[in-house]
């Protein structure tokens, strides 16, 4: 497309800000690394407007950011004030949700857990995301996903057509920006390669409860140490608390932790866990990876996808098999490094800058259709991966 003589370089777009508002988990790490990487593709002076609420952080930067809406906050400033505010431009909206009825609307859609686990969510909840998703599978010009696995499930739970989704997957390379905080080592009592680490949660997805069966059958048999980061259940990690066997006491909970102290506690793992049933993604393993640390996942959902032929895989429903995984790569050195040199190589690819460069190639194309009055002005789209 031609650009026109407008004051200055006109994006085409705007983005939904709602994630500064959330705590950041993945799917607003993605909002925020997205949002960061079109901010540096474009020009200086481009009208790239990203739209805030009024209960937006603070402690993160976000250039060009823009508050929009007086007093509404959450799904209300959502819904009622962000479509008024897009100017005549097409809304991307990267955390699965947006407006419902706004006119031109690009959607990122992570997955539908709310349909493939219903579990994990409170009903409230559920009947929100599925009333949402309903109408925003007709509403939105165009729905983006991150990896062929959640296209696929999106395809069948939404009945969207496949020529409506396009898949562009995530990057990892914000972590490059991540000082390791090592002092996490010394108050957990941690040595280098003398420990497994483990991320997970409650969600049912992440496998948590047969991980912790497979520490416990290697605790019987070796003294390695096991640290569990994440939403950590008392009934879990209670001593006092019955749980149908006796927890090792080489299991260190960590709970939550800061990005620096995660990233201390990847690079010094002797391996990751990460047996997960059910990932839109999965960035926790290229983070790992991207860290130096050799990775156990499952075969299950995008997690072939993502990983490739960068990590050990096993059977995320055998406890068995994630027990001898584990067991194989604790006990040979030499294959610890053979992973950890295939992990990095693997997880360079997945940068910021080309995820957003692949999602221009779309937005460019919707807007191309129609969906705003004024060209898209940016660089050169790279080849896909």
């Amino acid at each position: 497309m031609q650009s026109r003589n407008w004051p200055v370089p006109f994006a085409g777009f705007a983005i939904n800000g709602k994630f500064a508002s959330q705590r950041i988990t993945g799917v607003q790490r993605v909002g925020y690394e997205l949002a960061m990487a079109f901010q540096r593709l474009f020009p200086e002076d481009t009208d790239l407007p990203l739209l805030l609420p009024v209960d937006a952080r603070t402690d993160v930067a976000l250039p060009k950011a823009k508050t929009v809406g007086r007093w509404l906050k959450g799904s209300s400033w959502e819904q009622l004030a962000l479509p008024f505010a897009t100017g005549g431009r097409t809304l991307l909206s990267l955390c699965n949700m947006g407006p419902l009825f706004a006119r031109r609307q690009v959607v990122m859609m992570h997955d539908v857990a709310v349909y493939d686990l219903p579990e994990n969510y409170s009903w409230k909840f559920r009947l929100w995301y599925r009333f949402a998703f309903s109408i925003l599978k007709h509403s939105a010009s165009h729905i983006v996903t991150v990896s062929e696995f959640s296209k696929k499930r999106i395809m069948a739970r939404l009945g969207i057509d496949a020529s409506r989704i396009s898949v562009v997957w995530n990057g990892v390379d914000h972590f490059d920006r991540i000082a390791a905080d090592k002092l996490i080592l010394s108050r957990l009592n941690l040595q280098h390669d003398g420990y497994v680490l483990v991320v997970g949660n409650l969600s049912v997805g992440k496998n948590l409860a047969r991980v912790l069966a497979a520490i416990e059958r290697l605790s019987e048999r070796h003294d390695w140490k096991f640290v569990v980061v994440g939403g950590c259940d008392l009934r879990i990690f209670n001593p006092k608390a019955k749980v149908g066997y006796d927890l090792s006491e080489n299991i260190v909970a960590a709970g939550f932790v800061s990005d620096g102290e995660l990233r201390a506690l990847y690079e010094n793992a002797a391996c990751f866990v990460f047996p997960s049933l059910y990932e839109g993604f999965g960035l926790p393993p290229l983070e790992a990876m991207l860290c130096g640390c050799p990775v156990v996942v499952s075969r299950e959902a995008s997690l072939p996808e993502i990983c490739g032929d960068a990590a050990v895989y096993c059977d995320a429903r055998s406890v068995e098999d994630i027990a001898d995984k584990v067991a194989q790569l604790m006990g040979d050195a030499a294959l610890r490094d053979v992973w950890r040199a295939r992990g990095r190589e693997h997880a360079r690819q997945f940068r910021w800058e080309r995820s957003a460069r692949q999602l221009l190639d779309v937005l460019e194309q919707q807007l191309g259709a129609g969906g705003a009055a004024r060209p898209v002005c940016a660089p050169p789209v790279a080849s896909r991966f």
